[in-house]
């Protein structure tokens, strides 16, 4: 397989970026120095490994990682060192934070966004895409609400499409939860992110920090949950996705057979996440969780990354990663089981849309971490219709705000045109319309071959 490297921007890609590398880490035995632990050299041996480590010549493994911020407060904390010394490659800006402004984290005025965008592309070619043997793609964590996770982030994909245009570019993105937010001008950021990134970005993982703190509430027993808590279990998500990608199994998949498996039409490529066992430590000793059950709980809404109910739309495809003690035969008679429920529905021009990935690696847990440590865990990405309830927030907030142009000025007074809010807006409006449409596409195809 061919390597991928891993872009974290902003502090909320950054926290993704210290939980996900600190448990692929251990996943994979490394020291913090750099060096494999004995037992697991079986595992480095295996070419999959390669994909998220390179080796230097002293023999240390070295992440395919770049964490980037435009503030440097979170990027200096002493995990992302950790992760430095380790060998993944630090940026930052010192010259002025995004302060959550879309356009001052991209072409603000001392433009500070393309230059930054520069830099890291220039990095890439130096220290990462010129030391790989076939690089298969991007992975990119940042968040959709936040300055610099939303306007640089904009930058630097159209940088990478222009520079890397036949490769993948696969998003972890933070999406706007339905009733908090960290920033009043959320909505604006990530109506425009969402525009500028439509053409180049080929999936994305949408999460919202709502949906995974009542995961961390009613199914870990956490009461108030921290930043720290949620990116665990982002971890635990972003590490079954990329399993098949790092370890060897019965069925893996690369980054082009996820948009190929997941991405029936280029601009729906927003798959819905969802995750089980979900169970803490001390629930674990009563649980007796099958393939079976662990399917069928990620099909119910409470175990989704999105707030949105998936009996309201229909599946187009679902690609379903199993890792450790799983079988085949388990898994046909699983997805047997969910197409016999009338509450989970496909569209008509796609009623077998399953794409299985089954990984013999187990599911790690970092010490202390909420989860608790399984044989066995499902990780389901599923395109659906429903997502649409999620856009339809999203544009609701924008509409009341843009209505009374609330905030409008520290845009414009960035050097951005008023014109633009309108264009994206009508771009996320047509992206209602595209998953509106796909629930009567085959009806009206069918009406149209009658006409004739």
């Amino acid at each position: 397989q061919g390597e991928c490297i891993s872009i974290h921007v902003g502090q909320a890609g950054v926290q993704m970026g210290n939980a996900c590398w600190e448990l692929y880490c251990l996943e994979h035995g490394i020291q913090p120095n750099g060096t494999i632990l004995s037992d697991k050299t079986l595992t480095w041996g295996s070419d999959s490994f390669n994909t998220f480590f390179s080796e230097t010549g002293a023999g240390k493994r070295v992440p395919w990682a770049v964490f980037v911020d435009l503030e440097p407060d979170v990027i200096a904390s002493p995990q992302v060192s950790g992760l430095v010394c380790l060998g993944g490659k630090r940026l930052e800006c010192r010259k002025s934070p995004a302060k959550n402004n879309t356009k001052e984290g991209s072409w603000g005025l001392p433009v500070l966004g393309r230059e930054v965008a520069h830099l890291v592309i220039q990095e890439l070619q130096a220290s990462k895409t010129d030391q790989c043997i076939r690089l298969q793609g991007f992975l990119i964590f940042h968040s959709f609400g936040g300055g610099t996770g939303s306007g640089f982030t904009s930058l630097l994909m159209e940088q990478l499409s222009v520079d890397y245009g036949k490769k993948s570019k696969l998003e972890f993105a933070i999406y706007p939860a339905p009733n908090m937010s960290t920033a009043v001008v959320e909505p604006y950021n990530s109506v425009l992110t969402t525009h500028s990134t439509l053409e180049h970005s080929d999936c994305v993982f949408l999460i919202d920090n709502e949906a995974i703190c009542d995961i961390c509430c009613h199914k870990l027993d956490i009461e108030c949950p921290a930043y720290t808590n949620l990116n665990q279990l982002i971890g635990q998500i972003a590490s079954s996705i990329t399993a098949s990608l790092r370890f060897n199994g019965t069925l893996n998949v690369d980054l082009t057979e996820f948009q190929a498996n997941l991405v029936p039409y280029p601009r729906v490529h927003f798959p819905l996440v969802s995750y089980s066992p979900i169970v803490s430590a001390e629930k674990a000793y009563h649980e007796q969780l099958s393939v079976a059950e662990m399917t069928s709980a990620c099909f119910e809404p409470s175990n989704q990354m999105v707030k949105c109910d998936p009996r309201h739309g229909k599946y187009m495809a679902c690609c379903m990663f199993y890792r450790g003690d799983v079988v085949p035969k388990d898994v046909n008679a699983a997805i047997v089981a969910i197409k016999a429920k009338h509450s989970i529905q496909f569209v008509d021009w796609c009623s077998t849309g399953f794409k299985v990935g089954i990984n013999y690696q187990p599911p790690t847990v970092v010490p202390g971490d909420d989860l608790a440590k399984m044989q066995r865990a499902i990780c389901v990405l599923s395109n659906t219709t429903a997502i649409a309830e999620a856009w339809a927030r999203l544009n609701h907030k924008f509409d009341l705000m843009y209505a009374k142009r609330a905030f409008v000025h520290w845009y414009v007074g960035e050097g951005m045109e008023e014109g633009e809010f309108s264009e994206a807006r009508e771009d996320l409006a047509a992206l209602e319309k595209d998953y509106e449409e796909l629930d009567t596409e085959f009806v009206d195809i069918k009406d149209k071959s009658e006409e004739y």
